[in-house]
């Protein structure tokens, strides 16, 4: 079964942090890890994860287009897009293969139901069970199932938000999504804490709307409120 899965991981330049999640991975799974680095970082991951399968991209792609990037240029049947944030504190990935083989298009770690009456401004975690979104922090997908439906938006430059925008596109091409208890913990999030606050804010914001503008309103595309 763990051949038709493989982890990627964007490169966040905090290589100390960035190694304890891939150590953790291999702690309790060997399945294949795609790293994306830009080229400032390239030799250092390179040299630091000479077992690891580190893709370079001379220009430092944004979310949506390296998230496409995976998809396009792996062959496994489902992919597990994971921020280095995360980490494994037991096997994560055969629970999530057996819910992906019961025929949901994606299964994630953290996730919640859009909530309607605040006019899908937030959203609720309701604990596992069947979602509307799941977020990045560890993100499973039927890959093929993901490219068929658009896969993740170009215009995406910045992942918060974007994930969101990832889940509705698959449930509104007719995608069913599950959230899971794993074996994981979170560490601290880079990708948050450590960005330009005006950046971080600004395109979170530009990718709130776009979900707002496409999205908002259309309870067909919404599972089962719980």
């Amino acid at each position: 079964m763990a051949g038709s899965i493989r982890i990627c991981l964007i490169a966040d330049n905090f290589i100390e942090d960035f190694a304890k999640c891939v150590s953790s991975i291999r702690s309790y799974s060997d399945v294949p890890i795609t790293i994306f680095a830009s080229g400032k970082e390239l030799a250092s991951y390179q040299e630091r994860f000479k077992d690891e399968n580190v893709i370079f991209q001379k220009n430092k792609l944004g979310w949506g287009h390296s998230i496409n990037y995976f998809l396009n240029n792996s062959s496994e049947k489902y992919l597990v897009i994971m921020d280095p944030s995360t980490i494994f504190t037991s096997d994560a990935i055969t629970p999530t293969l057996e819910q992906l083989d019961k025929g949901f298009q994606a299964v994630g770690w953290r996730g919640g139901l859009v909530n309607v009456d605040d006019q899908w401004r937030s959203v609720d975690d309701k604990g596992a069970g069947e979602v509307d979104v799941l977020f990045s922090y560890f993100l499973a997908l039927d890959r093929q199932f993901a490219l068929s439906a658009g896969g993740a938006n170009p215009s995406a430059t910045y992942y918060r938000n974007a994930d969101m925008e990832l889940s509705l596109a698959l449930r509104a091409a007719g995608a069913k999504l599950y959230q899971i208890d794993l074996g994981l913990i979170q560490e601290r999030h880079h990708g948050y804490h450590d960005s330009d606050p005006d950046f971080r804010e600004k395109k979170s914001k530009e990718n709130y709307n776009r979900i707002l503008e496409k999205y908002r309103g259309r309870s067909d595309i919404l599972s089962a409120r719980r």
